[in-house]
């Protein structure tokens, strides 16, 4: 069995370099949460970004139309191809027939001409224009069902298991659906992998050939933690809103699918970040890398390993509870070299009131390699006299 020691995210006390945690000893009441709120949508789902736990979900696994919230993988797809290299935002994307008589929304491209291709984006992110996907689309892949493939390639790479695209703008077809998880992951990735790209998505206007339009997602002009993303509507779809914001550390991000009206969509989304604002926050509880013990090494060149975690442990909480979350660090009875950096030698185990343990790798920050022969020797008959009189073998 390994060694123990408790720790808790309340009161920190160093002491000679190994962390002790002391708990504040107090039984605190549980969080009051009130129940999620119930939305007038065909699907709708909450999370934290940066965790990814839901928050508040219904239907989010349910195969539905998504309109131009098809426009948020199209845009994707373009800014994986620039990172590629394939395409750059300074290309001029020749407007063909197709997609200058594409029907519903539109940048008002002309056939026959060439837009530089970073227009193209904001015609597709802020104006919704159908006619600026299909420009894409077909300046990308040489067709809009090619572009489609490229589209589910990077939806099968993301984990996106419910989608199917047949086109880049989201307009009515029967197997084109995806599903308000899908909505969220492929979101968070653009968010995450691209954020440069994704600042687009907060601009409230863009103006092109002398037509100034404004971005149709009205929490924009409301709330001024949001900061994206994409709205869309058909009559198969209804009203639809993917919607992100930022408050403090926290990033929540919202998916309402098939709501009643424009104004409908805006304002179940609203309450959806209301409640999560509300009545959560995101807790950064450790850093990657950072040490969170030292402990003894036998026979290693060095006497001792630094032990921390490979990543960040960040958690999605009850606003209030901060302080009741105990953690404790699980290692290993005795630690031999060799060492890899990276290897496994322990757990921390966090505890959060009302939820099952959570389980962290604690690895090696630093290897360690086996001493010689004469200095393994010397430190077993150290380690041996260690054990026999009861002391620590991680800490001698």
């Amino acid at each position: 069995m390994g060694r123990r020691q408790r720790v808790s995210k309340g009161i920190k006390i160093f002491v000679a370099g190994v962390l002790f945690v002391m708990g504040l000893g107090v039984q605190a009441a549980p969080a009051i949460i009130p129940a999620p709120p119930q939305l007038a949508a065909e699907g709708y789902l909450l999370i934290d970004a940066a965790t990814g736990t839901p928050l508040v979900e219904f239907n989010a696994d349910q195969r539905l139309p998504p309109a131009s919230l098809t426009k948020i993988m199209t845009s994707y797809v373009a800014a994986k191809e620039i990172e590629r290299g394939i395409i750059t935002v300074d290309d001029e994307v020749a407007v063909s027939v197709k997609a200058w008589r594409m029907e519903g929304s539109r940048m008002f491209i002309q056939e026959g001409t060439k837009v530089r291709l970073e227009d193209i984006l904001r015609g597709i992110i802020v104006q919704s224009g159908n006619d600026a996907s299909v420009a894409l689309a077909e300046h990308v892949a040489g067709s809009e069902e090619g572009f489609a493939d490229v589209m589910n390639q990077y939806a099968q790479q993301l984990g996106m298991t419910n989608t199917n695209f047949v086109n880049a703008t989201g307009l009515p077809d029967e197997n084109h659906y995806t599903t308000a998880n899908d909505l969220a992951r492929l979101t968070v990735a653009l968010i995450n992998q691209f954020p440069e790209h994704y600042k687009i998505y907060s601009e409230k206007y863009f103006t092109y050939s002398e037509i100034r339009q404004p971005n149709r997602n009205r929490l924009l002009m409301r709330d001024s933690s949001v900061d994206g993303v994409k709205t869309g509507h058909t009559d198969a779809a209804g009203y639809c809103l993917v919607a992100s914001a930022v408050r403090g550390e926290m990033r929540l991000l919202s998916v309402v699918m098939g709501a009643s009206s424009q104004e409908g969509r805006a304002a179940e989304s609203q309450k959806l970040l209301t409640y999560g604002f509300r009545y959560f926050e995101t807790a950064h509880l450790y850093r990657a890398d950072e040490a969170l013990r030292q402990v003894r090494v036998w026979g290693g060149q060095h006497q001792t390993v630094k032990l921390g975690l490979s990543a960040d442990v960040v958690m999605t909480i009850p606003k209030g509870i901060r302080d009741e979350l105990q953690a404790e660090i699980q290692i290993q009875n005795e630690i031999h070299a060799p060492i890899e950096k990276g290897d496994e030698l322990g757990s921390l185990i966090i505890s959060v009131p009302d939820k099952e343990d959570i389980s962290v790798p604690l690895t090696a920050l630093n290897g360690v390699q086996q001493a010689g022969f004469f200095a393994r020797i010397w430190d077993s008959i150290l380690l041996f006299f260690v054990n026999i009189s009861g002391g620590d073998p991680l800490e001698y």
